[in-house]
């Protein structure tokens, strides 16, 4: 009986943690002035992704690069990492948007023709999924990462934020 409700219980966290951290990645497209219609027409896509990969703890960060379409160069990331701290006793569950809106508006809004990419950075040997490949990142020479410490949380699974500004 233990072992069901830790299973459902795990489930449960997986999915909190993978909603909110799709629902934070929207509000980073909007809230720099990016048209969040690619992220929303591949929303199942990612959540396949995310959800399947907090499963098997492969999944080490979320990524959104925004960037420069014609010169491919990074504008600005935001990292959310991820925790895997889970247990089945008593826990906690928030997501923390207040936190991370105030610093997207301190990041300020995107130039006009940004572009973004949605990436998910996992450990080797991790399944595949449908709709995923390999993928390389852009590089963050001449940027500083700024952390906004934790996001969201439920039950131990959770992530951290952060995003990169140029120096």
């Amino acid at each position: 009986m233990t072992t069901t409700v830790s299973v459902n219980t795990y489930t449960h966290s997986i999915t909190y943690v993978a909603d909110n951290i799709l629902k934070s990645v929207k509000d980073i497209i909007r809230l720099s002035g990016l048209n969040p219609a690619k992220f929303v027409g591949s929303w199942e896509t990612n959540a396949l992704g995310l959800r399947t990969w907090l499963g098997t703890q492969d999944l080490e960060t979320v990524m959104l690069e925004i960037y420069n379409p014609t010169t491919g160069d990074l504008v600005t990331r935001w990292d959310i990492d991820i925790v895997y701290g889970w247990s089945s006793g008593e826990g906690s569950f928030w997501c923390d948007t207040d936190q991370l809106r105030y610093n997207i508006r301190k990041a300020g809004v995107a130039p006009e023709n940004a572009s973004y990419d949605f990436i998910l950075q996992c450990k080797p040997g991790r399944p595949d999924v449908a709709g995923w490949s390999r993928c390389g990142t852009r590089s963050t020479a001449g940027m500083v990462r700024q952390s906004l410490g934790s996001t969201v949380e439920h039950h131990g699974l959770g992530a951290t934020s952060a995003y990169w500004r140029k120096i």
